[in-house]
């Protein structure tokens, strides 16, 4: 053998080992695969058949690209305000039992018109359709009743605090009572009633003694008390008379003429 034949010997045999053990040959494979089949349980699915079925609702659809459907409520979130059976948070006995509760409580302390009710139902994030039911029902019971309620708080606000009808107008909207119903509370109140109540609002803040000389304590006094009857609600013109005649009889003798800084809209920034 000539040098050059022994080299490519050589070369062959450490590409060889290079490479590692040889691959078996195909009659080892084939004889391999036999003994595998063998081995198999006789129970093996026919043909036409899957070797292995997949589990129940995870089928991919052929053809359609569709992703096999997962399992009802694996791995899923119950999106905010839907309760787990997929009904509305607000369908929710134990909302709804919530609700009732926190209204009850809010009667307990004093009572309250629907608008008032709904605010605080809100506050505490009850959604607006049980808010909704809950007070329907009170309203059947006659536990929740605006005309009834709008009457009490006329007669109470006008003892206590001697309102006139226009502030009481204006507490009652902001309460949820406007219309017919708080028009027929406020007929409670005549003008005579406001008359009254107004003088006697003037006497609690009269000083014991007024210098009928001193002018200047004379229209301080004067526009003090004319914007305290403002801040109740009363009309310019009839705080303004109603003062006048109070210092009078106080003693205080006034000048007989009416100013005219004193009658109009520019005493209530008096402070």
């Amino acid at each position: 053998m000539s040098d050059s034949s022994r080299y490519d010997a050589r070369r062959r045999r450490a590409t060889a080992s290079r490479r590692g053990p040889a691959a078996p040959s195909a009659s080892h494979s084939a004889a391999d695969s036999t003994s595998s089949v063998n081995a198999t349980p006789s129970a093996a699915p026919s043909s036409g058949e899957p070797l292995f079925a997949a589990p129940p609702g995870t089928e991919h659809h052929a053809g359609t690209g569709q992703e096999p459907a997962s399992a009802p409520g694996a791995g899923s979130q119950v999106p905010a305000g839907v309760s787990a059976d997929g009904g509305h948070r607000g369908e929710d006995p134990e909302v709804r039992e919530r609700a009732r509760s926190i209204v009850l409580r809010q009667l307990t302390a004093s009572a309250k018109s629907r608008r008032q009710l709904e605010d605080k139902l809100a506050d505490k994030d009850i959604p607006e359709d049980v808010a909704g039911e809950v007070l329907d029902r009170f309203e059947e019971v006659n536990l929740v009743d605006d005309r009834a309620f709008a009457a009490m708080f006329v007669r109470s606000r006008a003892e206590t605090r001697r309102l006139s009808r226009s502030a009481l107008r204006r507490e009652l909207s902001q309460r949820g009572i406007t219309g017919e119903i708080a028009e027929e509370a406020l007929d409670q109140r005549t003008d005579e009633d406001e008359l009254r109540d107004a003088h006697e609002l003037v006497r609690k803040k009269l000083p014991a003694t007024v210098d009928p000389g001193d002018r200047t304590e004379h229209e301080k006094l004067t526009r003090r008390l004319v914007s305290m009857l403002g801040r109740k609600g009363y009309a310019p013109g009839l705080a303004y008379a109603v003062v006048k005649d109070e210092l009078a009889e106080l003693g205080s003798a006034g000048t007989g003429e009416e100013r005219s800084d004193l009658d109009g809209a520019d005493v209530w920034d008096t402070p």
